[in-house]
């Protein structure tokens, strides 16, 4: 595994890659890897043999007062997990690097579906996503890049951006990766104290909870998430939305919606985790 710092270089080794008929595929990440960023990796094996994986924590997708000076910087830890990876290219830049010209000149933005859900309650964070994995795509040019469904309206959103640009890339994307206890795997759960620790994992259940009652043929979608919600804050969640959606779009479901996608952000302590569950209903 190659430790790369430029532009350049990543251009170079990938262009080599391909010149050789391997085709290629890029794991976008923050660092501070866990199981569930190591499952992407394993997934972007299953279509490709040579495997970028960049670690950049994004500064132009934190909000003002959000998390960017504590979010957790792991590089060394980083590279170790993956040493047994198979990983060619570890693509680690610094802002100038990514952002020569500053953090927001030409951007990338996708309209509409970006407003809504975390888009609504983080302004401008999915115009620094879109940006970011814009720049990687073109610096890498995979032939895959993969995401989890986790964040599932960035999955969305990144799927619309490369339909709709003409990225010759397929997106893959595996299940959400969990704890023993049904928790998300976030970077951000090692923020949790002890006690708001042990009340995440309700997020999920509270999910699971609405997906088995809609599978029971229950279809009142805005009395099932506001019910939601409230069982959420009645446990002690700071609850930002709790949302049943199309699947495909995000957008509202109709009566002839038939996947659909149960979404939940809340905000523990000082910690905001987000989560979901997909579902398809029988006509």
């Amino acid at each position: 595994m190659e430790v790369v710092k430029t532009i350049k270089q990543v251009r170079t080794m990938v262009a080599e890659a391909k010149k050789a008929g391997k085709k290629v595929a890029l794991v976008p990440t923050m660092g501070n890897l866990h199981d569930g960023h190591l499952t992407l990796i394993d997934e972007a094996k299953k279509a490709a043999n040579f495997i970028v994986c960049s670690v950049f924590v994004n500064p132009t997708q934190f909000g003002p007062g959000e998390d960017l000076d504590k979010y957790p910087r792991t590089a060394l830890q980083d590279q170790q997990k993956l040493t047994f990876k198979s990983v060619a290219i570890f693509f680690s830049p610094p802002e100038y690097e990514m952002y020569p010209f500053g953090r927001m000149q030409t951007t990338v933005e996708v309209p509409h579906i970006t407003k809504t859900l975390c888009g609504a309650a983080r302004p401008g964070h999915f115009t620094g996503v879109t940006t970011v994995v814009s720049k990687l795509f073109n610096i890498v040019q995979p032939d895959f890049a993969v995401f989890g469904e986790k964040d599932f309206q960035q999955l969305v959103v990144i799927k619309k951006m490369v339909r709709e640009l003409f990225y010759p890339i397929e997106i893959l994307s595996i299940p959400t990766v969990r704890e023993a206890d049904g928790l998300a795997m976030s970077s951000r759960n090692a923020f949790l104290n002890e006690a708001d620790r042990t009340l995440a994992p309700q997020l999920y259940a509270t999910l699971s909870s609405v997906k088995y009652k809609m599978l029971a043929g229950e279809r009142d979608f805005n009395k099932l998430a506001a019910d939601a919600k409230q069982r959420l804050e009645d446990k002690g969640f700071t609850t930002d939305y709790f949302e049943i959606r199309d699947a495909e779009t995000l957008e509202r479901c109709s009566e002839s919606t038939s996947r659909l996608v149960l979404l939940g952000a809340v905000t523990l302590g000082q910690t905001r985790l987000i989560d979901n569950i997909s579902l398809t209903l029988k006509s």
